[in-house]
């Protein structure tokens, strides 16, 4: 009879224990603990964002009653490209502490930017943007605003990248629109380290000066060559004043080239409304030349509709009218 084989394990030194092999006492598991200290799991990383996340800018973005359906989806859009923004139910425009309101709001959600949406007779956006709670704030005129949705660009990117800022070189020509630049850059600029955000950059934001109002667009970065590509929403501001406090204060600036929206529709009604004056005049003319008096009562107005002109005296396109019958 040959002799029975032994397994190589126990030559070794190793067992088999409930589908672990064990060495000298101890498994390969534990063996490998020096390995999984180089992992990192989500929470770890997490906390190490936290650590290096230095610049807490947290924008607080809402808006006054009566805005329009186009304000609200404007206002959705800028919480989607802002990632450190947070949100509030509306507030009512009508009270007199508005702005202190808000105020108290953001220093109880800890926010330090605010971005507040109120519009006017249902016609006229306003947007204040504010460094909260010491100042300076800056109140804008919203005209031609164009949400995501509406544009359906061809566009896209992922949500919580950081963006890069492109401004205007005029940005730099003036002390004011070197404040307006600061701020900006302090709330659309998503902070690094940010824990709802990406660690790249795949889209620009561009400030434009243009016809003395500030353009903005939003665009895909699509090879590092440059190309881009819209996405979208757009819209454009038109400085109206700069406050030192937030939403309150002496007023720093004040653009004298703005013009107030209801003078401007008050323009365009005076200048649509020459015909209607002329048509007055003409009227009142009319009238003017009508007899008038005691001595004009008893003119007949129908006297003349009968009176025809005899044939024989008829002279010229006269003789046309009037053809005698021969008998």
């Amino acid at each position: 009879m040959g002799k029975r084989k032994r397994n190589s394990a126990s030559n070794s030194g190793e067992t088999k224990v409930s589908g672990k092999k064990v060495t000298n006492g101890s498994t390969v598991a534990d063996n490998n603990k020096d390995d999984e200290k180089d992992y990192m799991f989500s929470d770890e990383v997490g906390s190490i964002r936290k650590s290096k996340w230095i610049n807490r800018q947290r924008v607080m973005i809402l808006a006054a009653r009566g805005i329009t359906a186009r304000d609200r989806h404007m206002m959705l859009d800028l919480k989607n490209l802002l990632v450190h923004s947070k949100g509030e139910p509306k507030l009512d425009s009508e009270k007199k502490d508005l702005f202190n309101d808000v105020n108290e709001i953001c220093e109880a959600r800890n926010c330090n930017k605010c971005i507040l949406f109120v519009n006017k007779k249902r016609k006229d956006s306003y947007l204040w943007v504010s460094n909260v709670p010491d100042g300076p704030s800056v109140k804008f005129f919203v005209e031609n605003i164009h949400t995501m949705k509406e544009l359906n660009m061809i566009g896209n990117c992922l949500k919580g990248s950081r963006p890069l800022l492109s401004f205007d070189p005029q940005f730099d020509s003036s002390p004011h629109m070197i404040l307006i630049k600061e701020l900006i850059t302090q709330v659309f600029g998503i902070p690094r380290y940010h824990p709802k955000s990406m660690p790249f950059f795949d889209k620009v934001y561009t400030f434009t000066i243009i016809d003395k109002r500030i353009w903005f667009r939003n665009f895909q970065l699509i090879s590092e060559e440059g190309k881009l590509e819209e996405i979208g929403p757009r819209f454009i501001l038109s400085v109206i004043k700069i406050f030192s406090g937030s939403f309150s204060g002496s007023v720093l600036y004040s653009n004298p080239n703005f013009v107030n929206p209801n003078v401007r529709r008050r323009l365009i009604r005076q200048s649509t409304s020459g015909k209607y004056r002329d048509k007055i005049m003409i009227r009142e003319g009319r009238d003017a030349k009508k007899p008038r008096g005691e001595e004009y009562q008893d003119i007949d107005p129908l006297e003349k509709v009968f009176a025809t002109i005899p044939p024989e005296k008829a002279k010229g396109a006269e003789k046309v009218v009037f053809h005698r019958i021969r008998t």
